[in-house]
């Protein structure tokens, strides 16, 4: 085979990367003889230079080095063999880079020349310099196959020659990572876009392509290039309806009728696609069907749109999900619901704290930002606890999630998809577990909703509760045991099972003078019938519209926050078409119940608690 069939087999493989980087085709023969034999030939180009400072004064975000030009010709953009590999020195997952960097030989010490810091310190210090700096050097990239755990962002450091490169407003190379099939290694790719002279520096623009705003700008390029945002506003505004219509698909609403009602003198048969239901639902009043066409009941675990067309064409069958429900589950739009429930002023000027006090604050990085750094640095210049936890609106399971008090860590984040900043909950209500300690745990409640108009919801009595497996502390941030509580994803991961009853009678020997039932409780129904107040008070999409065929099941996340003596309901999430395994394993008739109360309008008061 000759070499032009192996350039065509290279270009089958890597076409679509190398377009959708924009590497242009003037390159690509001289990029895959590169790849072929392995040249890294930018030492006979390029050379590192140190930056000095007067007085050794630095700020945190000046260079440490810079990569000069020293080809006595220049670098032409017309020429083809000037796109160079950069390797890199440091590729993990968020997860494992402390331990990364406690084991992988000269790693520390590396990353600690790399990035201008202290290598005489000791490892523990050197170990925190690294994991708070390198937020300014990381680069990113994901792959967009396989399952979700596949596509998580992976992190990496470029070598001394790709990390010397620094930011301009007006660039002369380009640096895009490059994903070498047959090797399975990540490079970086750097080719000029600029006529460049020798001496002149290399430099690149660290916030390519991802905004024309340019005070968003300014705030995504903060890790390197200093600035102000002390007079911006932190205030929100509930953004207009287009906001809530953009990147959703659109839903159909149905033709209003009356109140649908089931027919007693029949079974009702169900057609779903979630095997605990399938199994569970063991009631004689329904009959499971793998019909669809005969179901008077769809039970479906992917998103529903088409409501006008179900009640055109088959008015008597329910569905398990209203329309425009997504003000709920998506995280952004949760938020921006609850803040309606803010009545009398949106924060309270001493303790920043916002409102309501069971809405944890919550910034969108990709249309608030501006507004997220105005708050975090009037946070910083009161000195008030700013941890916060940042995480994909669109994901679960606590994956892409990060908890940070570092600026520079939160603003890299949105390069690798939309994200929330949500304050973290830094005085959490713990659980003495008697294996561990003192853990954080997490609270869901299963809430049902039967109609919007009038409201009519239900919350399960039978809550469920997740625990952490390590203590809780205010420290080691990238120690999923000690700050996550979602455990039975992973098998390494063991989940500390307690049913709810047991989880009382153990509570009031904790925390006696904070009686379940009568303090607690109350409390966290309140939050959840504010919540779908806030989420029914104005037409969709901007909130969930009247469908009399619909009815659904959510699950509510919450957690216990000290304010001062007080307990506070802090509502973190709530989740479509909730994974209800272990309901079904700790209360068998869980969908039992369930079913009777949203289509036979059996509401047991012992089971369910009505939230209007």
């Amino acid at each position: 085979m000759d070499g032009i069939d192996l350039f065509n087999i290279f270009l089958q493989t890597h076409k679509p990367q190398l377009q959708s980087y924009g590497v242009p085709q003037l390159f690509w023969e001289n990029l895959y003889k590169k790849l072929k034999n392995q040249i890294f030939d930018g030492g006979l180009v390029f050379q590192l230079a140190k930056v000095e400072y007067e007085n050794g004064e630095r700020h945190t975000t000046e260079p440490i080095w810079k990569l000069i030009v020293s080809a006595e010709s220049g670098i032409s953009v017309q020429d083809p063999n000037n796109i160079y590999l950069i390797d890199h020195a440091w590729t993990y997952d968020i997860g494992n880079a402390r331990q990364n960097l406690i084991q992988v030989p000269n790693l520390l010490d590396r990353m600690c020349l790399l990035m201008g810091l202290d290598i005489e310190a000791e490892e523990q210090e050197k170990i925190e310099n690294v994991m708070r700096e390198m937020w300014r050097y990381n680069q990113s990239y994901s792959v967009n196959y396989g399952a979700i755990e596949d596509r998580m962002p992976i992190w990496y450091v470029m070598d001394e020659v790709g990390s010397a490169i620094n930011h301009s407003n007006e660039p002369n190379f380009r640096a895009v990572p490059f994903l070498h099939m047959p090797e399975g290694i990540i490079y970086t790719l750097l080719f000029p876009i600029k006529d460049v002279d020798a001496g002149d520096e290399v430099t690149r623009d660290f916030v390519e392509g991802q905004t024309k705003d340019p005070q968003k700008r300014y705030a995504l390029l903060l890790p390197w290039i200093d600035n102000t945002f002390e007079n911006e506003s932190f205030e929100q505004i509930e953004p207009d309806i287009d906001y809530f219509s953009t990147g959703h698909v659109h839903e159909s609403l149905p033709e209003i009728m009356d109140e649908l009602k089931a027919d007693p003198s029949k079974k009702l048969k169900v057609f779903s696609h979630y095997d605990n239901v399938n199994n569970y639902l063991t009631d004689p009043a329904f009959e499971i069907t793998d019909n669809k066409e005969e179901a008077d009941i769809l039970w479906l675990m992917s998103h529903y749109k088409t409501y006008r067309e179900l009640s055109l064409s088959s008015p008597h069958v329910f569905v398990n999900q209203f329309p425009y429900e997504n003000v709920l589950t998506i995280k952004d739009l949760l938020s921006i619901v609850c803040r309606r429930k803010a009545t009398d002023k949106l924060y309270d000027p001493d303790t920043l704290e916002t409102y309501p006090a069971w809405l944890p604050t919550t910034y969108n990085l990709s249309t608030e930002l501006v507004q997220f750094v105005a708050y975090f640095t009037r946070r910083a210049d009161k000195d008030l606890d700013n941890h916060w936890i940042c995480k994909p609106w669109n994901l679960a399971r606590g994956l892409d999630t990060h908890i940070t008090n570092n600026l520079y860590h939160i603003l890299r984040l949105p390069c690798t998809g939309p994200k929330i900043a949500q304050k973290y909950i830094a005085r959490p209500v713990l659980y003495n577990r008697p294996d561990i300690n003192q853990v954080k745990f997490d609270i869901r409640y299963v809430v049902l909703l039967k109609s919007v108009k009038p409201l009519r919801a239900y919350a399960y009595a039978n809550f469920f509760l997740r625990f952490a497996n390590l203590p809780f502390a205010l420290n080691n941030f990238d120690v999923y045991g000690q700050h996550f509580t979602v455990m039975n994803y992973t098998e390494e991961d063991a989940l500390f099972h307690l049913k709810c009853a047991d989880f009382i009678m153990e509570w009031e020997n904790q925390y006696p003078d904070y009686p379940w039932k009568t303090y607690v409780e109350p409390k966290i129904l309140f939050v959840l019938r504010q919540v779908f107040e806030a989420a029914i008070a104005q037409p969709p999409p901007k909130g969930i519209a009247e469908s009399p065929q619909s009815r659904a099941v959510y699950a509510a996340d919450l957690m216990l926050e000290w304010r001062d003596s007080e307990m506070q309901p802090k509502l973190l999430e709530i989740n479509f078409t909730p994974d209800c395994q272990r309901a079904c394993e700790y209360y068998p008739d869980f969908y039992n119940d369930i079913f009777k109360c949203l289509f036979l309008n059996i509401e047991n008061p012992e089971i369910f608690h009505t939230l209007d």
